[in-house]
């Protein structure tokens, strides 16, 4: 039973390399969005427009003047709330004149008006956020005791609960890449001229690289649940 249970919780076990590879793939993202946000954050964008302003112009260009816009504490803490309808920014892109800053503020806005204009997959999306984080906090909880206690059905409750995280992933991917093409098209419309388009280019790419790795992770996390329950069957 020990050897079973070491197996089960990862040690000697033949799909632990799915975990490495999913922290080798979040790092690569985490590092490719933090060192292109910091290189394009010392770029100033020739307008000298901040990131505020061009979230108000691309805001009201748009007729949606209910939506507010307000400065968060931390870095790359900028969202959009569709519960209050605030577009909240970090004080680097609210505050900073940089391309990074007004291609992460028009991304946020980009949130704003899929809310507006009714983009299914971002109603469903906040429809599926509270599920998942309820079921967040008992995922792993499940699956351990399931392992540690033998009982294959806990692991499954566990899997079934982490479904959802995956199935939120894969709405939240092209939910943020059309997010990007709308920004991308706003900054063309007189926001960024022709030169500073490729940079604005890489910030949102770099953003939505952190997307697609944290599904990729949690494809790989079900996977690697989906074995370890077919094998204690087994």
């Amino acid at each position: 039973m020990t050897g079973g249970m070491y197996y089960g919780m990862g040690f000697m076990d033949p799909t632990y390399f799915l975990m490495i590879i999913a922290v080798i793939i979040s790092a690569f993202a985490q590092f490719k969005v933090k060192s292109t946000f910091s290189s394009y954050l010392r770029v100033r964008n020739k307008q000298g427009i901040t990131g505020r302003e061009v979230a108000r112009m691309i805001l009201d260009r748009e007729g949606l003047y209910d939506v507010q816009i307000q400065m968060v504490e931390g870095t790359l803490s900028d969202h959009y709330d569709p519960r209050t309808k605030i577009v909240r920014l970090s004080k680097e892109v609210y505050s900073g004149d940089t391309i990074a800053s007004v291609s992460v503020a028009a991304h946020e806005v980009g949130h704003a008006m899929q809310d507006a204009f009714g983009y299914a997959p971002l109603s469903f999306r906040s429809a599926l956020a509270p599920v998942v984080s309820f079921s967040s906090n008992f995922v792993w909880i499940a699956v351990m005791l399931g392992i540690f206690f033998s009982m294959p059905a806990l692991i499954n409750i566990g899997i079934y609960l982490f479904m959802a995280t995956v199935v939120f992933q894969l709405v939240t991917l092209p939910v943020e890449l059309n997010a990007s093409k709308r920004a991308l098209a706003q900054l063309e419309n007189g926001i960024v001229t022709g030169d500073e388009i490729p940079g604005a280019k890489k910030v949102l790419g770099a953003a939505a690289l952190t997307y697609v790795a944290a599904t990729i992770v949690s494809v790989l996390q079900l996977i690697r649940l989906l074995a370890m329950s077919n094998r204690r069957r087994d």
